[in-house]
């Protein structure tokens, strides 16, 4: 557990702006560096009662979380609260199921509840005797010349001026720290929305509180232009997400009501349908998800504002990486700081955005290329059988292959090497593959032959 740190008299004061996930974590390697913190979030407090996340309650927590969760003292303690995943279990229309092992001897990404995660973040953070958290504060504007936020308080409707003199930006996806720098000269901007959006739904709970799943894996239901998956709850629940086009034969905008909803579910997912009793009900009850990739730069404004997370690279979900580099990034801050010390802003803001970028960058493209994987591919027999390949070359070349998924969840490789990495893999392979029919193939001499042939090339 992370132990309170006390202010120093010398440190500079602080300012964070969103105290989601990736701000709270901030605020905690912050604040245990002796800085005074303020935090700023525009919705309520989430520890509060009636507060309503909106968001995805499932997580997928991997090394690069856990790194920087562990170097804040906080990793013990969410994962007694995680649900290890060491594979992902494929549903095909049938209901036939096709288990794929994540890594190697047991290697799991975690299954976490992102309301506990962000409230336990919260409650670590505002343990420090030197950070303040100021909640319902949405931000009108900001001043960057003069250094001032202007606020609107939520609960007494007045608006008020706070200064600063380091900003933070981890207010997400759609940044009012990032709006205000997009007013900047020669400020690089794009996002990029998907045509599918997302539904959560429930596979309940047994009748006796049991998993009616398999507890320890990703579930997917892959359908081609679409696909379902489903993450573990403590509860015996697990939360779906439906990632389904908005428009279109089989869409979100051809299912109008219940009928539609449940005759759909019948017959493209038949073995999910009878255990989500609340199917209909939260089809409609739900909000539809859109889904976005945010690129731009600069990431700081002079030495005096940088954005972190989401605010600066806002990613799809389906490498599950989202969080995990938001937290990377408050840990290669916190390296950053060890390096330059407390005071060297400038050549920290610099070298940050300069890391950074390209790993972001990397990582968006990873998450896009990884929908197509998730959508259509893991239903491929012939992409199993490549991936059972990747593996058997992995074991006869250690540290020479390391899986592409293996390197983004289970290793510390910067993004853009890890992708780099991929794609040198994934041209090798579609040079054996031709040669492989079966699994027993892999031990021909032909095939070895060739194997050692193109491992010499990555020399």
């Amino acid at each position: 557990m992370a132990s309170a740190v006390s202010p120093s008299p010398t440190a500079e004061p602080l300012t964070v702006m969103g105290a989601g996930l990736v701000g709270s974590l901030l605020s905690l390697y912050l604040a245990r560096r002796g800085h005074p913190v303020q935090v700023f979030e525009r919705r309520t407090d989430p520890r509060r009662a009636g507060f309503q996340e909106g968001r995805s309650i499932n997580l997928a927590l991997s090394d690069r979380g856990w790194r920087a969760l562990e170097g804040v003292g906080a990793g013990d303690d969410i994962r007694q609260v995680g649900i290890p995943m060491t594979g992902r279990i494929m549903h095909d229309v049938h209901g036939n199921l096709t288990r794929q092992p994540y890594g190697q001897d047991g290697q799991a990404i975690y299954s976490v509840n992102r309301g506990h995660l962000n409230r336990r973040l919260l409650d670590l953070a505002e343990a420090q005797p030197n950070v303040h958290f100021h909640f319902g504060q949405q931000c009108l504007g900001i001043d960057l010349k003069q250094q001032h936020l202007n606020l609107f308080d939520t609960a007494t409707q007045q608006e008020h001026t706070e200064p600063y003199t380091r900003l933070f930006g981890t207010d997400g996806a759609f940044s009012a720290v990032r709006g205000a720098l997009q007013k900047t000269d020669r400020y690089n901007y794009s996002q990029d929305y998907l045509e599918y959006g997302y539904k959560e739904l429930t596979i309940a709970a047994g009748p006796e509180g049991e998993w009616q799943l398999e507890k320890n894996a990703l579930h997917i239901w892959p359908r081609g232009q679409y696909l379902m998956i489903a993450l573990p709850n403590l509860d015996g629940s697990f939360n779906c997400t439906l990632f389904f086009p908005y428009e279109g034969a089989e869409s979100f905008a051809a299912l109008q009501t219940p009928t539609d909803v449940t005759a759909f579910f019948d017959r493209v997912f038949p073995d999910a349908r009878p255990l989500m009793p609340a199917l209909t009900e939260e089809f409609f009850a739900h909000p539809t998800g859109s889904l976005v990739t945010i690129r731009c730069y600069p990431w700081k404004y002079d030495d005096d504002v940088l954005l972190l997370g989401d605010a600066s690279h806002a990613i799809v979900p389906f490498y599950g990486q989202g969080m995990n580099a938001g937290f990377e990034d408050c840990s290669v801050l916190n390296e950053l700081l060890d390096k330059h010390g407390d005071t060297a802003w400038p050549a920290i803001f610099a070298e940050f955005q300069v890391q950074r970028k390209p790993n972001a960058d990397a990582m968006a493209d990873l998450a896009l290329y990884n929908f197509t994987e998730m959508r259509d591919r893991v239903a491929d027999p012939r992409f199993l059988l490549q991936k059972k390949i990747e593996a058997k070359i992995a074991v006869q070349y250690p540290g020479r292959w390391t899986p592409l998924y293996s390197q983004v969840t289970f290793s510390h490789t910067p993004y853009a090497e890890a992708w780099a990495a991929g794609q040198r893999q994934d041209a090798i392979m579609a040079r054996l593959m031709p040669h492989i029919q079966t699994e027993a193939d892999f031990d021909q001499p032909a095939v070895q032959a060739l194997v050692q042939q193109e491992m010499n090339l990555l020399l």
